[in-house]
């Protein structure tokens, strides 16, 4: 069903959009009736935007609604999302790109350092969006995507078997231990990559992020964290976690997954793709925080998806508005989640998501206090390093110190 989208704001608001519009696009100035307002905004010009299948309809409606308010035509052109990001840097230097693409924040750095997205101005509406949304689209001091959604990880907990959330990770384990089931907790590894996404919460607690942040809060290549004293810390806790069998690089995901649905742990750490298959299989489900071993909170890392502008948009105006206006509306935010199940970016549509499903605050709120993927394209120089070192340690293979150094040398080195 189409939704009624927000127009304008306000009718100064609609009249200094239109005019500009209009101007961008060469079309006639626009027509008013006695009062001075709009009767109808005719323009010419278009707009292509790739988006994914998933978010093909809700984008629909919202061009349709564009482009009877400002006769700007929108052409939807559906790609799949793990190709959007290659097709876009080749394609936009040739002008054969979209104006806007839908994409993740991780993407930046790739984008940015091939001059093929521009930043967008969100002005006092910048204000609207969770700041941790806001954050992962901002690199180098600018904003260069319309956030609408974030994903991370939690705790998953089934309350049978585990009533209280724990308040620490040690905590948690000892619940684990007191089930009197196969699995105090799990966490789905690979054999030899570990996953250092799933256990950065664990690392984050131990005050070893990968990259320091500049004055402004962004992440600096030149500060490189990773072999800190706490990155040595988790590096002996991981090594704890494997001969203990707590951390088992034998258990992968799926693995992970089914002992949680059959009820062999009160506790998974994963994200929201998993919840669904949780509640079908009848687990009294709670989202929890995750628990800390360190000193410091266990924040994951968060994903926020949004949509970017071209550089070489030849409608940028038109572009900004879309995007503004329409995507970064309540109504396109809250159908975007209820089509992606993950907390929306705006927070006025996150308030009314976290009030509305309790799987979706869980995670909501612990993704509010999640750091951003980082997207420097150093971050690149990092993960296989990061996973086979982590891999390497859980499974007693060398001194953990020893190899934790090695890794943080090995990035260092890859990085210069």
């Amino acid at each position: 069903m189409r939704a009624n989208f927000t127009r304008a704001r306000g009718a100064s608001a609609a009249l200094a959009a239109g005019a500009m519009l209009l101007t961008a696009c060469g079309a006639d100035e626009p027509t008013t009736d006695g009062d001075g307002e709009n009767e109808a905004l005719e323009a010419t010009g278009s707009l292509t935007v790739w988006v994914d299948a998933d978010r093909a309809e809700v984008l629909g409606d919202a061009a349709a609604d564009f482009t009877e308010d400002t006769g700007i035509d929108v052409e939807l052109v559906q790609q799949d999302f793990g190709d959007i990001q290659d097709q876009f840097v080749s394609q936009v230097p040739t002008g054969e790109g979209p104006d806007i693409a839908v994409g993740a924040h991780d993407w930046l750095g790739t984008l940015v350092t091939n001059g093929v997205v521009a930043p967008i101005e969100l002005g006092d509406a910048a204000a609207d969006y969770q700041d941790v949304a806001l954050e992962a689209w901002t690199y180098e001091g600018n904003v260069y995507g319309l956030p609408y959604s974030i994903e991370n990880i939690a705790m998953l907990r089934n309350a049978e078997l585990a009533p209280e959330a724990p308040e620490t990770y040690d905590e948690m384990i000892a619940m684990g231990q007191d089930a009197d089931v196969d699995y105090p907790f799990l966490v789905g590894l690979d054999p030899t990559e570990a996953d250092p996404y799933h256990l950065y919460p664990f690392q984050m607690s131990f005050g070893a992020p990968v990259f320091g942040a500049d004055a402004d809060g962004a992440y600096d290549a030149e500060d490189l964290q990773i072999g800190n004293d706490g990155g040595l810390e988790f590096a002996d806790w991981l090594a704890e976690q494997g001969a203990e069998g707590l951390l088992n690089t034998n258990i992968d995901g799926d693995l992970a997954r089914e002992n949680f649905i059959d009820g062999n742990t009160p506790f998974l750490l994963t994200g929201p793709w998993n919840a669904p298959a949780a509640l079908e299989a009848g687990i009294d489900l709670e989202v929890d925080a995750i628990p800390a071993p360190g000193d410091d909170d266990a924040q994951p890392f968060a994903g926020v998806q949004g949509f970017f502008l071209s550089a070489q948009s030849e409608n940028v105006v038109a572009a900004t508005m879309f995007l503004t206006d329409y995507i970064g509306s309540a109504e396109v935010q809250t159908a975007l989640y209820e089509v992606g199940g993950r907390a929306p970016a705006l927070t006025e549509s996150f308030d009314a998501a976290l009030a509305d499903d309790e799987i979706v605050a869980g995670f909501g709120e612990v993704g509010a206090e999640a750091v951003p993927m980082p997207s420097i394209p150093e971050m690149g120089a990092v993960w296989e390093f990061w996973g086979t070192t982590q891999a390497a340690i859980i499974n007693g293979d060398g001194d953990p110190a020893e190899l934790w150094e090695d890794m943080a040398e090995d990035i260092a080195g890859a990085i210069d």
